[in-house]
């Protein structure tokens, strides 16, 4: 019997999610693929693994044996892993990042253009994903690494089971049509009777702003509910709203549009996030890359998070 590594991390995650569509989701791949999958694993072991009652899955009692055994494979797999990176005198490894759009095209070109200078062996991969999504995506095995955000006002619920490493500390700024506000700074209140263009509210940035509008005692006129920030920006340089935009996220910013200093700026942490049983040498040199980059465009980092 030949078992392969990539059928037992869905075999588990399959327990953890309990439905075929939830384990596909968490490991970023389709439903079908993950059943066919799963099917050939039951071959492969020549036993049923799983039952089908209604839309959830349940394993079998020999499912069970094997999942349990499967959590332990790939503990293994990754203490090996680490083993093998500290006794190289130059480290070799491929790692998988969960990013979004402001980190990739604001942070990481610069840090993964001087790690490949300094330490060519290392390869990163990256996935973007929306950033609540990231943290469950590292502790579930999909991704070796991701970055995450907290707000002034709307901190992150916290996994015990991961570390968090802060890379910045990013002001947020008022985006405005060009023109539409002639001031060098702006308190928030003086953006309440704007129309908005915001992220919804179960995403982290779209709570976070209504959050701290809230804060000052009004509710955003949101007339345009958008999830990605260059298409806000988009929105707003075509003079549709005005909307908020991080450190990292001018980067996106097309012409037309006004960037304008908030007097009390809300404030967000982008830090990264790893197994905390899976601090590899290739990690922490990728994580001091990252600060230097974050450093150099002025956005300085805390000490590391419990």
């Amino acid at each position: 019997m030949e078992l392969s590594l990539h059928r037992l991390r869905m075999l588990r995650e399959l327990h953890r999610r309990g439905t075929v569509t939830a384990a596909a989701a968490s490991l970023h791949y389709t439903a079908s693929a993950v059943s066919q999958q799963l099917a050939q694993l039951e071959r492969d072991v020549g036993a049923k693994l799983f039952e089908r009652l209604g839309r959830r899955v349940q394993l079998t009692e020999l499912g069970m044996v094997l999942t349990e055994h499967a959590e332990e494979i790939l503990r293994s797999v990754e203490r090996a892993t680490m083993a093998l990176e500290e006794a190289q005198e130059g480290v070799t490894a491929r790692l998988t990042a969960g990013v979004w759009a402001s980190v990739a095209s604001g942070l990481l070109p610069f840090a993964l253009t001087a790690l490949a200078k300094e330490h060519p062996g290392i390869e990163v991969r990256t996935k973007e994903l929306a950033p609540e999504e990231t943290a469950g995506a590292v502790r579930d095995g999909a991704l070796d690494f991701s970055f995450v955000i907290d707000y002034s006002d709307y901190p992150m619920p916290w996994d015990p089971a991961l570390t968090r490493v802060v890379i910045a500390v990013e002001r947020l700024h008022a985006a405005v049509p060009r023109g539409a506000v002639p001031a060098s700074t702006v308190g928030l209140p003086d953006l309440a009777e704007h129309p908005w263009i915001l992220a919804g509210p179960r995403s982290h940035f779209g709570r976070a702003v209504r959050l701290a509008c809230q804060r000052y005692g009004f509710e955003p006129k949101i007339n345009h509910e958008v999830g990605e920030q260059a298409t806000a920006l988009a929105m707003v340089a075509a003079g549709l709203g005005v909307t908020l935009v991080s450190d990292l996220g001018l980067s996106l910013r097309p012409p037309g549009v006004d960037i304008v200093a908030l007097t009390e700026p809300p404030m967000r942490t982008v830090s990264i996030a790893h197994r905390t049983a899976s601090a590899r040498p290739s990690l922490q040199l990728v994580i001091d890359a990252v600060r230097a980059a974050a450093a150099e465009q002025g956005l300085g980092a805390a000490a590391p998070l419990p």
